[in-house]
């Protein structure tokens, strides 16, 4: 670039940038000389490319507004057109519970993380969708707010308190009716609080107890309620072996699986998810999130 020019003497400068914008820049008191031959002018400018983020899918209300329930992909999916046969997707869905009142129990060192089993997934590539308390949130706020920030997660609700919403339930405590709502907006809010990204309109019930009053209380909270149809066994398990016999005993295309990040509840899970991803993708399926087997099973 020519910084300065003698008073006798007028220079045109044509910049870079000024060619880039299609717009002739000349010098201070000069004029734009034709040029030699025209410059075609600059092409449109494209379009972003940046992808716009999706809304994940969620399903319609349900009679009388009730909290709709989903619970595996029932339609075929990607099996082609006409072809009628069903896409071989899985969920594998990880309950990262801590109930409210197990803050004494953290503290004396018992652990209700499992980071061994994040980092597991994340080396196999494992879409995975993690239901997590906002206690649980509060306990961990580091590695929520990272298994948040990971696009290969997404994190759904499991209620603040990992109370009962319906009884009985494994002996939880009960949530009353007229705070099942905030319990679950308070969950979403300590998300926030530990800067948990990537978060999802869905709620799973504490130990997958629900009734008809649940659902309708449930209703303001515009959740779309995630249960299973493999139950993996893991709670309180210390055979890995049949942990994933009974997941790949059970596994059909557009199966959603529950299991647990919790290292004093579910202490057999990682073990098991080293045997049963390798053996279902030997079947040919393919792992996804909840938002995506929901987006033809909803």
């Amino acid at each position: 670039m020519i910084t300065a020019a003698r008073k006798t003497r007028r220079t045109t400068v044509l910049t870079i940038a000024g060619l880039l914008a299609g717009t002739a820049l000349t010098g201070c008191g000069g004029e734009t000389p034709a040029p030699a031959s025209p410059s075609p002018p600059p092409p449109p400018a494209a379009a972003s490319t940046s992808p716009i983020p999706k809304k994940p899918p969620t399903m319609a209300p349900g009679p009388a507004g009730r909290t709709p329930v989903f619970e595996r992909r029932t339609t075929g999916g990607g099996g082609g057109a006409g072809s009628g046969a069903a896409e071989k997707v899985v969920a594998l869905t990880f309950d990262a519970d801590m109930t409210a009142d197990q803050g004494p129990r953290a503290a004396s060192g018992e652990r209700f993380d499992n980071p061994e089993l994040v980092a597991l997934l994340r080396r196999l590539k494992v879409p995975s969708t993690v239901f997590m308390t906002g206690r649980w949130a509060e306990e961990y706020p580091a590695q929520a707010k990272a298994i948040g920030a990971d696009p290969l997660f997404e994190v759904a609700n499991h209620s603040y308190s990992h109370h009962a919403f319906s009884s009985p339930c494994y002996g939880l405590p009960v949530v009353a009716k007229n705070a099942m709502t905030h319990d679950v907006e308070r969950a979403f809010t300590a998300f926030r609080k530990a800067g948990v990204r990537n978060v999802v309109p869905y709620f799973r019930f504490p130990g997958g107890c629900y009734d008809d009053t649940a659902l309708r209380a449930l209703a303001p909270a515009n959740v779309t309620a995630v249960q299973w149809d493999v139950v993996s066994g893991d709670a309180f398990a210390t055979d890995a072996d049949a942990v994933a016999r009974q997941v790949l005993d059970g596994v059909r295309p557009g199966s959603l699986v529950v299991m647990h990040c919790t290292r004093s509840a579910a202490p057999a899970t990682e073990a098991a998810v080293r045997r049963i991803v390798p053996e279902l993708r030997e079947r040919g399926y393919r792992f996804v999130k909840v938002s995506e087997l929901m987006e033809d099973g909803a």
